[in-house]
This record gives structure tokens, sequence and C-alpha cells, in this order.
């Protein structure tokens, strides 16, 4: 069935995945020391800057591409290989925010509940999957570069007269209100780095939503939810 013809659903509640579901910092921390054990401090800050550069290229964290280039600096450090093996076999269920499953099953009893994540076509969609995430949301998964700048295909992939969107990032939250307005219900748990960097707090505006964790959607009445407009 073409998703452009289907008839719109009432709303459409969209969560990101990193440091909103899943305790994206926790996995850093881990990878982090693991690379320090396995590689020592001099090589794995070398890691850290060339992610660091990276992302700053493309606009997205790329662990397996930093690994990629790091290894043509070692080409001959065989214990490199064993690093994709922790990020691939990482056990991100055990990431997963107190709530977060229970927060997308209760919202998820009035619309669609979709993952809208930024990342690479490989590690990112590994994660979620692993992470027990795509399963829960039965597929409705979807990936981009700038998620931002893809809201008419969110639309055309899931058409809703309302949609809700819960992301840790208030730049993001901005971004989609400017474009969506009162179609759209914002809103930021208070979760991971950014959501308590100073800087990007006070230079974008408030969400119509603030919660410390994740976890009280899963309690939260979902006709007020989606009424909130600041």
């Amino acid at each position: 069935m073409d998703a452009t013809k289907a008839t719109p659903h009432d709303v459409v509640f969209l969560f990101d995945c990193d440091n909103t579901l899943l305790d994206n910092d926790h996995v850093l921390a881990d990878l982090r020391a693991h690379m320090m054990r396995e590689f020592g401090e001099e090589n794995s800050a070398r890691y850290w800057e060339i992610f660091e550069a990276l992302r700053g290229e493309l606009g997205y964290a790329d662990y397996l591409g930093a690994l990629q280039r790091y290894r043509r600096e070692h080409p001959r450090d065989t214990r490199l290989l064993l690093m994709s093996s922790f990020l691939i076999d990482y056990p991100f269920a055990n990431r997963l925010y107190p709530g977060a499953l229970d927060a997308i099953r209760h919202l998820g009893t009035r619309g669609p509940t979709v993952i809208l994540s930024d990342g690479d076509v490989v590690f990112q969609p590994r994660k979620i999957a692993r992470s027990g995430l795509w399963e829960e949301v039965e597929g409705r998964v979807l990936i981009y570069i700038h998620k931002e700048l893809m809201l008419d295909q969110v639309m055309e992939c899931y058409p809703a007269r309302h949609y809700v969107m819960v992301d840790d990032k208030l730049r993001i939250l901005a971004a989609m209100k400017r474009s969506w307005r009162e179609r759209l219900t914002t809103v930021f748990p208070r979760q991971g780095h950014y959501a308590f960097d100073p800087e990007a707090v006070s230079s974008n505006p408030a969400a119509d939503v603030s919660v410390e964790r994740i976890g009280e959607l899963a309690d939260v009445d979902i006709d007020w939810l989606i009424s909130r407009q600041v």
C-alpha cells in the first residue's frame, strides 16, 4: 500500500534513540574504557580525534567509519579488528533507560510509535535492533543524517494529523517545531549530556513538555500531552 495515500492517523509518536530511549553516554563510557584497556591512552586519544573530525564532516557519529580511518594509520595492529566486534556485539538492551519500553507501549495505545534517529546505515540500525527497540515499534524505524531536514519523508511514511516528537536535543525539537508548528508537540527528556549543555539549553526555545526521565511518559495523560503547546 502506498503510504502517501494512506488515511492519516490522528497522532504519531516519534522517538529519538540516543540519550532519549537508550543511555548512549553510558555506551560511550564503556567504549572509551575498552579502548584504553586494549590500545592505551595515546591510541585511544587518536581514535577519538578522528571520530570528532569525522562527525564534523558527516554531521552524525560514525564509530565504524572512524575505526576505518584509524586503521589506515595502524595497518599492522590486529587488535583493532576486535574493536568492531565490541561495537557490533555490545549489549545495548542493558542500556535502555528505565521505563523506556513502558513509555513506548503507553503512547502506542493511542497511535503508531516510530523511532526517528540520526546515524549511519550500519551501526545505528544494529544498535536499535539489539536494544529491542526495532521489535518494540514493529519495524517502524527511520534513520537519516539530519532528520529535521527529512520531515516530508516522515509525513509520507507515517501520515498523521498531529505528531509528538520526543528528543533529548532542544535544537532538533526547535527545528521541527518551526516546520510543523501547532501540528507538533515537542517533548524534552532531560537526559544525557546534550540536555544539560548550558549553551544548547539557553540558545533554543523550551519544548512544549519537559520531563526528567523518559519513564515519566509511561504514566502521562495522553490527551494532555497531545494538547500541550508553548
